[in-house]
Order: C-alpha cells, then structure tokens, then sequence
C-alpha cells in the first residue's frame, strides 16, 4: 500500500474518542471470536464447508481487528490517560480471545491431521491392492528399486 492511500492514524484527544476506540475494538473482538466459535463447532462434527463458509468475513474481522489493535498501541497513552477502565476491559477480553484462538487452532490442527490420515491410510490401501504380489503374499520388488505408486481420486462432492 503506498503512503497515500494508507490511511491517517487515529489520534485519541479526548475521552470521548478513546472510548469509541476501546468499544470499536471490542466489539470486533467479540464478532470474531463468536464467528470462531462457530467455526470450531461446525468443523468439530465433521461440517467442515459450514465451517469454512464464513472465511471471507473472518478475514475482514480479523484485519480490522489487527487495525484496532494498532491504534490502541499508537495511543496507549491517551487511551491511559483518558480511558484506564477501557485498557483493563481490553486486556480482559483479549485474554478471553487469546484461548478462543487456541481452542480453534488445535480443531483446525485437529482437523487437518485427521484428514491428512485418512488420505494416507487410502493411498497406502490402494497402492497395497495395485502392487502385484510375489512368493509369500508380500509385494513383488520394483526393478527400479522403489515402489510403484497409483494415482490417487478424490471426490469433493461427497
């Protein structure tokens, strides 16, 4: 973004503006960690494109919470000076938040793993089946020395 069209910090001047920042960001604070609530609850039992349907928004949400954030830190001064209740209430919530986004990374972490698993497990079954069998039941020997792999297909409309 050039300088330009980077907009102007906000300065916090009185307590009216710095009680308007603390409650702008708490408010977005709060619209996303319920938007990751919800997002963990649906990928939790396995719906995973309700879970990841609201992404676009969860984008916005986020990059206007790094936003107030910044202005907060720009103005921990004014805001200690003209709103210290607001920077308790702040740090309260953002406590708060912080464990959302713990408990959502370890779903998505979670999440992921379990997929990622279930791909191998097919891919190692599928290949298993393909490979032609020699004496003993175990897999004929590549004459390249390393084993022969079938594509993998998968369906997302499942």
């Amino acid at each position: 973004m050039s300088e330009a069209a980077r907009p102007a910090p906000l300065r916090i001047a009185d307590p009216e503006a710095a009680a308007r920042l603390v409650a702008e960001t708490l408010t977005t604070m709060q619209a996303l960690e319920a938007l990751l609530a919800r997002e963990s609850d649906h990928i939790r039992v396995g719906r995973l494109a309700e879970g990841l349907a609201e992404a676009p928004q969860k984008t916005a949400l986020a990059g206007a919470y790094l936003q107030g954030l910044q202005a907060v830190k720009a103005n921990a001064v004014a805001l200690a000076r003209f709103a210290p209740e607001g920077i308790a209430a702040l740090r309260e919530a953002h406590g708060r938040f912080s464990d959302a986004v713990a408990a959502n990374q370890a779903v998505l972490a979670t999440a992921r793993s379990v997929s990622e698993g279930l791909l191998r497990t097919l891919s190692t079954e599928l290949n298993r089946h393909a490979e032609p069998s020699g004496y003993g039941g175990r897999p004929a020997p590549s004459p390249y020395g390393h084993r022969r792999s079938a594509p993998l297909v998968l369906s997302r409309s499942l």
